[in-house]
């Protein structure tokens, strides 16, 4: 696949190294390293990001994971792993930095979910706007939240006919599960720059499914 240009954007290495090793833990190690050697990204190999804060993964190289699972796997097959990976590194990455912005359990269980939701989509948007260079922002639409990424780490350099940053939209539904207790929601991504828009944005559906 061809080479994205450095963006000069970074997440957290904490966030890049969950996310491969979500992607390890799913299609294994020779599948993981497959990808590596297809993103341009084989210095990685037995070699992940510092499970640290630092700002130091470049939104291209986060980007060419993605773009890298969807050539191999397949639009659907690709789309699975993402929404899979992505909803790893809200367990266990955000979750660690979460109580840092305010995030913690307890806080949110004694709330009733119009309040978790309230809370709980801008603190998770203040995670990533204060740890990583994804700026996020938490719009309130009536039926339904925005959640909007810009710049966007999941599609940078891409093109597509089609929404594709499935990684942030596994991503949210998990933090969604977690912040109102186990409920799912209904998210789907309603702009995306891959196909020309200013911004990535998700709807997010107040009511839960089911």
């Amino acid at each position: 696949m061809p080479r994205i240009e450095p963006s000069g954007y970074y997440y957290p290495n904490l966030i890049a190294r969950i996310y491969i090793e979500a992607m390890e833990e799913i299609m294994g190690k020779n599948g993981l390293n497959a990808i590596l050697n297809l993103a341009g990204l084989s210095h990685l190999i037995d070699n992940y990001p510092p499970a640290n804060l630092n700002k130091e993964f470049d939104f291209a190289d986060y980007s060419a994971l993605n773009g890298a699972l969807e050539e191999m796997y397949g639009p659907r097959g690709g789309r699975g792993l993402q929404l899979r990976a992505g909803r790893a590194s809200f367990a266990q990455g955000v979750r660690l930095m979460g109580p840092m912005v305010g995030m913690s359990d307890l806080a949110f269980r004694v709330l009733p979910l119009s309040a978790k939701l309230k809370i709980g989509l801008p603190a998770m948007a203040k995670v990533f706007t204060q740890f990583s260079d994804q700026k996020s922002t938490v719009a309130d639409e009536g039926e339904y939240y925005t959640y909007t990424m810009k710049p966007c780490p999941v599609c940078w350099g891409r093109t597509a006919d089609r929404p594709i940053c499935f990684a942030g939209k596994g991503l949210l539904e998990e933090g969604l599960h977690w912040v109102s207790g186990g409920q799912k929601f209904r998210v789907e991504e309603i702009e995306c720059v891959a196909m020309g828009g200013e911004t990535c944005t998700y709807a997010i559906y107040k009511e839960p499914i089911g």
